[in-house]
């Protein structure tokens, strides 16, 4: 069995040098680009299961790479960045990124970083099929869409589906923030506390759920979330 192909987009060489001797000492195949543009062109010869990539690139714009990488491909997107405000992490998270990294950091980290990234994503892929239905939504874990009664389509992230699987396997059962933490893998704290919540909050929206009386995700204060569906996984 392969290991995981993790492929890494920043400018900085030194970088790349670091993160590639890091990463394939412990075991993951890597293969690095200095540019979007030869990155994005080897996404379609192989899609790898971890994306590492810079925001501040020379011939894109890193959200909006990362905001397509999120909804186009099934790999983890890993935003590594030199950028350390709060909103640069937010936005980062709201437009799909499933990890947010700043820089300087110790490679081993990062190792870290995506090896709990894909325990979670496999515990989760492990346990059920590409397709569930609960209360007129259809959700299609293999192209990463929302289907609604009328057979309308609203895309979601590798991030965002990460979670809502995770409430799919679990209905009407409580899951505190351990317990995703445990599930989704990440450090747990408060950057990982502000992803779940951007993550839920945007699958409420793709949901059309009331913001203030959500029906189908809701919030117990102090103690987690219940998802109150009922899910036909097929």
């Amino acid at each position: 069995m392969s290991m995981p192909l993790v492929s890494i987009l920043d400018d900085e060489p030194a970088i790349r040098q670091m993160l590639t001797e890091a990463l394939e000492e412990a075991g993951f195949r890597t293969q690095s680009f200095g540019r979007a543009r030869e990155f994005e062109a080897s996404l379609n010869r192989t899609t790898p299961d971890v994306c590492l990539v810079d925001l501040s690139l020379p011939d894109t714009d890193g959200l909006a790479l990362v905001h397509r990488l999120a909804l186009e491909r099934g790999a983890a997107v890993i935003i590594i960045s030199g950028r350390t405000q709060v909103q640069d992490r937010v936005t980062g998270l709201e437009l799909g990124a499933d990890d947010y990294i700043t820089k300087p950091f110790d490679p081993a980290e990062v190792v870290a970083r995506i090896r709990a990234r894909l325990r979670g994503g496999s515990r989760i892929a492990a346990h059920a099929g590409d397709t569930a239905r609960f209360n007129g939504w259809t959700a299609h874990f293999d192209r990463y869409t929302l289907e609604d009664e009328a057979g309308s389509e609203t895309p979601f992230s590798h991030a965002e589906g990460e979670v809502l699987r995770l409430f799919l396997e679990s209905p009407k059962r409580l899951i505190n923030r351990q317990q995703m933490q445990e599930a989704l893998g990440g450090a747990a704290g408060e950057s990982f506390d502000r992803a779940m919540d951007v993550r839920i909050s945007r699958l409420r929206t793709k949901l059309r759920e009331d913001p203030k009386n959500p029906r189908l995700i809701k919030t117990i204060y102090g103690a987690g979330y219940i998802f109150l569906g009922d899910v036909d996984w097929s």
